[in-house]
């Protein structure tokens, strides 16, 4: 079982940034591949960014990329992701998600590959 605690969201003006961490509880955080996931309010949940159990390879959705920068501490057990230009359009609940340990990572922006979830925080973006 992996525990999964995000923190840092808030309320922030367009044009902002925000950084988010994940925490997680547990021995095997360097074994799992982790993400990042937004449902904004009235739709489905939607992959924001994925990160490699090593740090070494990164993926993001084409609405993120460039402004959004995932990362990953192993030593500390977390993940962060550090978002810039915020857009109204990116106001959501911001869940990250790990697969178990060793799991396949093959679709790593795919809800489906990820086993454990945190229980979400609310970034909301204002025009």
């Amino acid at each position: 079982q992996v525990q999964l605690v995000e923190s840092g969201g808030g309320l922030v003006q367009a044009g902002g940034s925000l950084r988010l961490s994940c925490a997680a509880a547990g021995r095997t955080f360097s074994t799992t591949g982790m993400g990042w996931f937004r449902q904004p309010p009235g739709k489905e949940r939607e992959s924001v960014a994925a990160i490699s159990r090593s740090g070494g390879s990164t993926y993001y959705a084409d609405s993120v990329k460039g402004r959004f920068t995932i990362s990953r501490d192993n030593a500390k057990n977390t993940v962060y992701l550090q978002m810039n230009t915020l857009k109204p359009e990116d106001t959501a609940v911001y869940y990250c998600a790990a697969t178990r340990p060793f799991g396949s990572s093959r679709y790593p922006l795919d809800s489906s590959t990820y086993d454990f979830w945190g229980q979400g925080t609310q970034v909301t973006v204002s025009s």
